[in-house]
């Protein structure tokens, strides 16, 4: 198991991405940087298909997951890629907090938290993909 579940999204790359940031802005989290890849490529002269990342998270529930092992702070905050493919489908990329936490080897410490998260983060990332959740 390498721990990123992917959505396909009924939505452009930006529009994907709007969703997903006001999603986790209307849950009262944190978003700390929004990175275009893309244009990225572009400014050095090199081509790359939508790619955007969404760094977010909420300390609330990070922090008790750093209590237990304050290494695993090198997955958090979360993190949600949005990309589009050479056939022009948009998919949602980020890793399963419970994968995140097993990763650490304290998936029996904070099984709960984890199950939680990963909760949460389903249904931001479905908000963002999903035609059903507007």
């Amino acid at each position: 198991m390498n721990g990123i579940e992917t959505l396909a999204s009924a939505f452009g790359p930006k529009e994907t991405m709007d969703r997903l940031e006001a999603a986790v802005r209307s849950k009262g989290m944190t978003v700390f940087a929004r990175i275009d890849h893309a244009a990225g490529a572009a400014s050095v002269g090199l081509e790359l298909l939508p790619t955007e990342l969404l760094i977010f998270g909420n300390a609330k529930a990070g922090t008790p997951l750093m209590q237990v092992n304050q290494a695993i702070g090198l997955d958090l905050p979360l993190k949600a890629l949005v990309w589009q493919d050479a056939a022009g489908t948009t998919f949602l990329s980020f890793e399963d907090p419970r994968w995140i936490v097993s990763r650490h080897e304290e998936d029996a410490a904070l099984a709960g938290l984890a199950a939680d998260m990963a909760r949460g983060l389903m249904a931001l990332t479905t908000a963002a993909t999903d035609t059903t959740s507007r």
